[in-house]
């Protein structure tokens, strides 16, 4: 077992399962213990990773959602690898296909998309493009560390804005009030929605469970500054660990609402490929009194294993535990006055600004 890594999930690169060979450098018995380096020049258990960027040259920037049980068809992700390492994230598998480890490397081998706002635009300018709304984002945190010297999710918005596309944000960060601006023009023609994701009101353990995420207390501030401003705001009770923070849902709905939050969610911990063993490591690193107790419920809502991954059950659950967080959660929302309030987002705005046209055939009935 690894030891902790300050600010990381974390805490080592587990194989990429597409490689057909995998070095382990603790085998290597010239192993330097003194620097910590290996034969490969970098340190396994380095106190301080670093953070590294690399430029995403993707040729589209939005990706189609095809899943039935996802409120949105179309996303756009700025960033793929998440710094804030969410050690339960759903999406550290993506981080494989890259050639990349769902583990450490998730957390600072991040690729930075510098072009998605340009690549929005052209794909809002389609004639094809039906207007709806847009995810950021539908992978990866778009307010992570990074956004706040990149701007990219900034740049987006402003691009979304000039469109009148609807769009809705889910992040942990409190970042996404810098955009209070742009996002309360977006809902004065109701053009946007943002979630706030909530883990856990404790301070110390969003600290080992999700690093680099704002603490709760500037997640509740979010909601708070958002609400004011008038911008429409949810509250996400997002992952449901059993016999871990399930017992904090009511308090936590309670602390949102009282903040501004109008719609609330849920869902239950996945623990999708790669997911699965970081997740026990982590156990193992920090509850290994609960890891038995924790896992047992897991496999409890999962027919017996630590993850299923059919349409439409994969986000709560089945079973006895299942059914009691689903009804602990109907309970206080409807106590609260959470979801009583319409949710459509106004499509009727759409047009493409003129200075987005240079590339597409003129209309002559345009009114622009």
């Amino acid at each position: 077992m690894n030891p902790n890594i300050r600010g990381r999930g974390s805490a080592d690169n587990p194989a990429n399962r597409f490689d057909r060979l995998y070095v382990d450098n603790s085998f290597f018995e010239d192993f330097d213990s003194v620097s910590g380096k290996g034969m490969t020049g970098e340190s396994p258990q380095a106190d301080r990773p670093e953070t590294c960027f690399y430029r995403d040259h993707s040729k589209t920037v939005m990706s189609r959602n095809q899943s039935p049980d996802i409120p949105f068809d179309y996303s756009v992700n700025p960033y793929r690898g998440c710094e804030h390492g969410c050690i339960y994230c759903y999406a550290r598998p993506t981080h494989e296909y890259l050639g990349f480890s769902a583990g450490l490397d998730f957390e600072t081998r991040i690729m930075v998309k510098p072009d998605a706002p340009e690549l929005l635009a052209r794909e809002l300018s389609r004639p094809g493009w039906v207007p709806q709304s847009v995810c950021l984002s539908g992978n990866t945190d778009c307010y992570q560390p990074a956004e706040r010297r990149l701007k990219i999710t900034r740049r987006c918005l402003e691009v979304l804005r000039d469109f009148r596309n609807p769009v809705t944000i889910i992040t942990k960060n409190h970042l996404v009030t810098r955009d209070i601006d742009i996002l309360s023009e977006m809902a004065g023609l109701n053009l946007t929605r943002v979630s706030i994701s909530i883990t856990s009101l404790d301070p110390d353990l969003t600290a080992i469970l999700e690093p680099r995420t704002s603490r709760p207390q500037r997640r509740l501030d979010a909601i708070r500054q958002l609400s004011e401003a008038g911008i429409p705001t949810a509250v996400m009770t997002a992952p449901i660990i059993p016999a871990l923070n399930d017992h904090e849902m009511p308090a936590l709905l309670k602390a949102a609402r009282e903040a501004g939050a109008t719609r609330a969610g849920y869902t239950m911990l996945r623990l999708p490929m790669a997911v699965r063993p970081l997740f026990t490591d982590w156990l193992d690193r920090h509850y290994p009194d609960r890891k038995d107790k924790i896992l047992n419920r897991v496999r409890d809502m999962r027919g017996g294993k630590l993850n299923r991954s059919e349409f439409m059950t994969r986000m709560k659950g089945e079973g006895n535990f299942a059914e009691q967080i689903k009804s602990t959660f109907r309970i206080h929302t409807a106590r609260l006055g959470f979801n009583t309030e319409r949710t459509q987002v106004d499509t009727g705005h759409f047009r493409i600004p003129a200075g987005y046209r240079k590339d597409r055939q003129t209309n002559l009935f345009d009114p622009d």
